[in-house]
């Protein structure tokens, strides 16, 4: 279906509306085909974010600014999502050794388990992009780049 039939709406004022509405509209449909992977696990999208944030440190622990640097959803309180992870025991808070007043995160094992338990909804991405090639999925994600004014390393 195309985005005209999906919302009922058969003219827009430019391309970049379209766009701009598409876009949008795609974000939604993308969320909701997430969401039932996380409905049963516990945890929201954000904080599944989080999670895989600390695990990609390797064990290294890491600063909440870090954490707010790196995630997706920028909009996000990564401070409320943290504190929910460590009242969970999915997040470990430790003093920094450096300055006593900042702390540092880290995946707890609890975390891990978890994460490893929903490791599967990374496959699930090929699935829900099966209705294009790999080399559409290629020109997609260069020109979102674009779109954000990102730097290509490649370029």
């Amino acid at each position: 279906m195309s985005l005209e039939d999906d919302i009922q709406q058969r003219s827009f004022r430019s391309p970049q509306q379209k766009a701009s509405i598409n876009l949008m509209y795609t974000l939604s449909w993308l969320n909701s085909q997430y969401a039932p992977f996380f409905k049963n696990s516990g945890i929201t999208s954000q904080q599944y974010n989080v999670l895989r944030i600390l695990r990609g440190q390797n064990n290294q622990a890491c600063s909440l600014k870090l954490i707010k640097e790196r995630m997706l959803d920028r909009m996000s309180d990564a401070s409320r999502i943290v504190d929910k992870l460590v009242a969970k025991d999915l997040i470990i808070r430790k003093p920094s050794e450096e300055d006593r007043r900042s702390v540092k995160l880290l995946i707890s094992e609890k975390g891990l388990e978890l994460l490893k338990k929903l490791d599967y909804v990374d496959d699930a991405a090929i699935t829900i992009f099966s209705n294009l090639s790999e080399s559409q999925i290629s020109h997609l994600s260069e020109l979102l780049d674009d779109l954000r004014g990102s730097k290509r390393k490649n370029a």
